[in-house]
């Protein structure tokens, strides 16, 4: 079995629009028969992506884009000033054209050029750089060997095997965390070596509506009345049931650096602890961190525990919420080991005040800076018996 890393975690979030629908409401869903706060994989995904800009260097990442042209062109531009060479903005839209054309992904002219730019005018003539029709992942790397295997051919056409070379070699840290999908051939997917689920709410919750008005500076100093505008937004209150888990190796396969892993499990359980989607965030200030995490090392199956909340809790005079939810996910935990005879290599928690305490009996306590180094020695230990 592959070694996985599960990370559990409780967080509560005050009133707030952190993730809303198309309609402008705070998202939902149905759980144990009631209404619960809901909190997209896509949005938290998206807030732990950029927060990897923090902890990576740029080359280390990858950009998600149907801009791949102008990316691909652009680099084309630089490396031929480095070198003296003369820049042809036609013959490097044909070299990326051959490229993908090879890949057999399909390229499209720009629906709304952006030839009037100053910074795509070469040469005084106007460019439109080619796009692919959906959000394309390309790591650093390959956007870098793609410009120079382009100026390389100069105009000769490329062969499926030379660009598979390129668009499939050496992906990027959040490519090969979170996957790529390519619609025109799904050859060049890569398989996510993550997965996030929904946050969701642990008990019963329904959306509230703030009404507001804003106040015209100008008319309150003419002595008028009258708001200058008047508005509503809804918003929810909700301690939230999170979960991610890790395919250590898939993702040691997508990386092909496994001294790199390691670091990157680290990484990533960090960020999922304390990233945030910053969704109305300046109206509402939501930053708050986990009560509780609990994360286990293994080389058995990922198992989630979001049945320890099918029942939703109810805080009671004596024990809080937050409490209540830490003692539902501690049993749940224990109960699904013993039943199962799943046995964790290590288990960590790390929790305010006395959340720790349901899990004492099999977790050992940690603070996040200790969190990274004890997953990262787990993971070594598990490696080295297999």
């Amino acid at each position: 079995m592959s070694i996985t890393v599960d990370i559990h975690a409780l967080q509560t979030i005050p009133p707030s629009l952190i993730n809303r629908d198309d309609m402008g409401a705070p998202k939902t869903a149905r759980f144990g028969g009631v209404q619960r706060q809901r909190v997209s994989s896509q949005s938290w995904k998206r807030a732990i992506r950029e927060d990897f800009a923090q902890r990576f260097p740029s080359e280390r990442l990858g950009k998600r884009t149907r801009l791949v042209g102008d990316l691909i062109c652009r680099r084309i531009q630089e490396l031929a000033e480095e070198s003296g060479q003369a820049w042809d903005a036609e013959a490097a839209v044909a070299g990326v054209k051959s490229l993908f054309s090879a890949a057999k992904i399909k390229l499209v002219d720009p629906k709304n050029s952006a030839a009037d730019d100053d910074e795509q005018k070469v040469d005084e003539q106007k460019v439109q750089y080619p796009e692919i029709g959906y959000l394309y992942f390309m790591s650093s790397h390959q956007i870098d060997a793609a410009a120079r295997a382009i100026l390389d051919k100069n105009g000769e056409s490329f062969s499926k095997k030379e660009a598979t070379g390129i668009l499939d070699s050496e992906h990027s840290i959040d490519m090969a965390l979170f996957g790529r999908m390519v619609a025109d051939d799904a050859a060049h997917n890569v398989d996510a070596s993550v997965q996030v689920a929904h946050a969701l709410g642990i008990h019963e919750s329904e959306p509230e509506f703030d009404y507001y008005t804003a106040v015209d500076d100008v008319v309150v100093d003419r002595k008028e009345t009258g708001a200058g505008m008047i508005g509503t937004t809804q918003m929810m209150s909700s301690t939230l049931y999170r979960f991610a888990t890790v395919d250590v190796d898939s993702l040691a396969e997508n990386l092909a650096a496994s001294e790199e892993v390691v670091e990157v499990v680290a990484a990533f359980v960090d960020s999922f602890i304390t990233s945030l989607p910053s969704g109305k965030q300046n109206s509402f200030a939501h930053n708050t961190l986990p009560e509780l995490v609990y994360v286990t090392v293994s080389d058995q199956r990922s198992v989630s525990l979001v049945s320890a909340f099918e029942e939703p809790v109810v805080a009671t005079a004596k024990d809080g919420r937050r409490l209540t939810g830490a003692r539902a996910l501690a049993t749940e935990a224990a109960d699904i080991q013993h039943t199962y005879g799943i046995a964790p290599h290590a288990q960590f928690v790390l929790a305010i005040g006395e959340l720790a305490e349901p899990f004492a009996e099999f977790a050992q306590v940690v603070t996040l800076p200790q969190l990274g180094e004890r997953i990262a020695q787990a993971i070594r230990e598990l490696q080295s018996e297999a």
